[in-house]
């Protein structure tokens, strides 16, 4: 996909907003880089090939402000009482990031994107607002920070089980993959880096996969018969990878995280984390079993494709890293 100059200047100004957020040394700082975050995704969002891009812009300026309006609020507060104003501060942060439970614009403004900006949304949005969780004291936001990740795992999990839009799945996988990093973020701000940068390079994949395909809709990559075998497995191991099932790549961040949150006696809260990620395993499997085994008799899976010789071996290694790498793994626990 190309990029226009104007899209360039956004996409710069954007990247700029949130290296000032998570860079100021003031809360000042940090709220100026949020706005100007916020104020360079909205060009991106708007797109004339889309007619719901408008209604998905305006959703997400008025929760963002909402967010930013909160910020300053708090910001007011903290001369007076301390707890209540990171209290406000925590939620409008989550209200910024889309957990739970401020979850509920999340998923109508991703149905409302092209899968290259819900890359973005998925991806670089969620950068600023993490970081400055991770910055927060926990002494008077601990509670709210186990809540929101319960409700966030809950969420994501039976959010997604009867939903057949792909862009809704990603967007409360995404919620439910929020879960984890906050409890990642509980346990060390080097465990929440590690969890993001795994999450945003499968999710990123999956998304790519999906726009390769032009795919919107589960429908749309069962009665695919122009793909070859290849990219059926690559969807299929990509989507695993993401669920975390062992030995994929996905697992190994979760798999830091599990033994942390053993070591530091947070048996509950784990427990609701990983039976939510066995359901977001079911409808993970829902779409690659259909995608990799349901074919119409027209199919040719000796098709091959143009990008195939980059692309396949890429996204292989990417996705079964954890079994190519199982030393380096264990080096890094």
């Amino acid at each position: 996909m190309s990029l226009s100059s104007s899209q360039l200047l956004f996409l710069s100004t954007l990247l700029l907003g949130t290296m000032l957020s998570i860079s100021s040394s003031s809360w000042f700082g940090a709220w100026v880089g949020l706005e100007l975050n916020l104020l360079s995704f909205i060009p991106l969002v708007s797109t004339k090939n889309n007619q719901y891009s408008s209604e998905a812009a305006l959703k997400y300026f008025l929760i963002q402000a909402l967010g930013s309006s909160v910020i300053i609020m708090s910001a007011s507060l903290a001369l007076l009482s301390t707890s209540s104003a990171s209290f406000l501060f925590v939620i409008a942060l989550l209200l910024k990031a889309g957990a739970a439970p401020f979850h509920f614009w999340f998923p109508s403004v991703m149905e409302g994107l092209q899968w290259p900006q819900a890359i973005l949304l998925m991806t670089i949005q969620k950068i600023a607002p993490m970081s400055l969780l991770s910055y927060a004291s926990f002494e008077h936001t601990f509670s709210i920070f186990m809540a929101a990740a319960g409700l966030s795992a809950l969420v994501g999990a039976v959010g997604g089980m009867n939903q057949t839009l792909l862009r809704k799945i990603m967007a409360y996988s995404s919620i439910n993959h929020m879960a984890w990093m906050m409890m990642a973020i509980l346990v060390s701000e080097t465990s929440w880096l590690i969890y993001f940068m795994f999450y945003s390079f499968i999710s990123s994949s999956i998304a790519l996969l999906f726009n390769y395909q032009e795919a919107f809709h589960i429908s749309h990559i069962v009665n695919h018969t122009s793909h070859s075998s290849q990219l059926k497995l690559l969807t299929f191991t990509s989507l695993l990878s993401l669920g975390g099932l062992p030995p994929f790549t996905g697992f190994i961040p979760k798999w830091f995280i599990i033994q942390e949150m053993i070591s530091a006696g947070l048996f509950s809260i784990l427990a609701i984390l990983l039976a939510s990620a066995l359901i977001t395993l079911f409808y993970y499997l829902r779409i690659s079993m259909s995608a990799f085994t349901i074919s119409s008799p027209k199919t040719k899976w000796n098709i091959k494709m143009k990008s195939s010789s980059y692309l396949t071996p890429a996204m292989l290694y990417l996705n079964l890293f954890g079994l190519l790498a199982p030393s380096l793994a264990a080096l890094i626990v």
